[in-house]
């Protein structure tokens, strides 16, 4: 089997009630327990980014496709990856997608 880098993409905002709260915590552990053995690293959510561009040049609008955080899943390809993150809770919020890359173990 191979990792996968899952990056959760889009304007997901955080839940700000409890219930929200658990809301999403109970849709990420239901969806992680669908996933079984294959999460690697369940991830977290990440803050707003900056960018630095060539020359030094630091910008910090959060990206061009923000990037709201990550998990790494095993599959036996990319193609099984793109179908196991189909369910990912984070689909369910408008404008937002995953980003599936595979990870190349360079270290044997």
């Amino acid at each position: 089997m191979a990792k996968f880098l899952y990056v959760y993409h889009g304007s997901g905002k955080m839940p700000a009630t409890e219930a929200e709260r658990k809301a999403a915590t109970d849709a990420w552990t239901g969806w992680f327990g669908k996933l079984g053995a294959a999460v690697v690293d369940g991830g977290n959510p990440v803050g707003m980014s900056k960018t630095v561009l060539p020359g030094g040049k630091v910008e910090n609008n959060g990206g061009s496709n923000p990037t709201g955080g990550y998990s790494i899943i095993e599959a036996k390809d990319i193609d099984d990856a793109a179908r196991k993150a189909k369910d990912c809770p984070m689909l369910a919020m408008p404008n937002c997608s995953v980003e599936i890359a595979p990870i190349i173990n360079m270290m044997g």
